[in-house]
């Protein structure tokens, strides 16, 4: 990097790191919220959002000579500090010096959004899926696609350093590009949130046609019972209704216990019990004396008084 044509001398990275370890210190004293990039391995988006993110950057011819730099520099931790809004990334990169980085990225237009919406209806069930992106491969070609896609074109995206680097693309602005797919890792949503939609609305038109399919038709007939039982040749029975308003009215009757004890047991009555449960409790049982046959004692007595009567007659 040449600065007044002239080149800073070599300073390692263990010592840029603890320059930059020093001016996060001061801001954090300060009440300033610092959001480092931390890379665990070499690979720098593991996640679906992530991953597509930095495809996305690499695709551009515009972009291919500064990103080898700036993934060493995310990969050394070199950016301390990556805060995403609203059509901006703001970023601090240490360096021969504490760099402040501003990416201002154009929001989505608002009929290239419906169009993505409308390509995508229906096939994402849930915000949870989107997010983890368990997309299908179509899903994701559409999100993905070049120009009228998601993620941002170069013509998008207005680049800005305090490095004496005269590149648009230096390998700070590079290493905090870098640092959005790695963010995207742990907070997919911030994707929505820089480009300025709602990720809801992907999801909006989601059941919306099995509702319409079990909803009644409006002025659909609906058969009563009277139609019911017209169509299929069908006695329906009435349905017993029982008034809650007043307690229900029960009548007593005396019931001798072996014991001698008379006790009172309630009976329902046809007042308010249903007609067929009256008609079953009032069916007479088999030990009623209508069923009863007649015993064989009072059959011969019966044999013997027409015996006398006959004998009275011819007397």
């Amino acid at each position: 990097m040449s600065y007044y044509f002239a080149w800073h001398p070599y300073v390692s990275v263990a010592k840029k790191r603890r320059q930059a370890e020093r001016e996060v210190a001061k801001l954090k004293k300060r009440g300033r919220s610092i959001a480092p990039v931390k890379i665990e391995s070499r690979t720098i988006a593991k996640s679906f959002w992530g991953q597509a993110w930095c495809t996305n950057l690499e695709r551009y011819s515009d972009y291919e000579n500064r990103l080898p730099r700036g993934r060493t520099y995310l990969r050394n931790g070199s950016v301390v500090d990556l805060q995403i809004a609203r059509g901006e990334v703001a970023a601090m990169v240490a360096g021969s010096d504490l760099y402040k980085i501003k990416i201002a990225i154009s929001p989505v237009k608002t009929s290239r959004w419906r169009a993505i919406c409308r390509d995508c209806a229906g096939t994402i069930d849930s915000l949870v899926e989107l997010l983890q992106g368990r997309l299908a491969k179509g899903v994701m070609d559409r999100v993905c696609r070049k120009g009228d896609g998601l993620f941002p074109s170069p013509a998008e995206i207005k680049l800005s350093c305090s490095c004496p680097d005269w590149a648009d693309m230096c390998k700070h602005v590079a290493a905090a590009l870098y640092g959005v797919g790695a963010r995207l890792d742990e907070k997919p949503q911030l994707l929505f949130v820089l480009r300025g939609v709602d990720e809801n609305e992907l999801i909006a038109g989601a059941g919306t046609d099995l509702l319409l399919s079990n909803a009644t038709p409006y002025g659909a007939k609906v058969l009563d019972h009277g139609d019911v039982a017209a169509l299929f040749g069908l006695e329906m029975a009435e349905t017993a209704s029982f008034d809650t308003s007043a307690a229900p009215e029960r009548s007593t009757r005396t019931k001798v216990t072996k014991a001698g004890e008379a006790r009172a047991e309630l009976k329902p009555t046809a007042a308010n019990e249903p007609e067929a449960v009256v008609a079953k409790q009032n069916r007479p049982s088999r030990t009623s004396p209508i069923k009863r046959e007649p015993k064989r004692v009072d059959l011969v007595r019966a044999r013997k008084r027409r015996t006398r009567r006959r004998r009275d007659r011819t007397a």
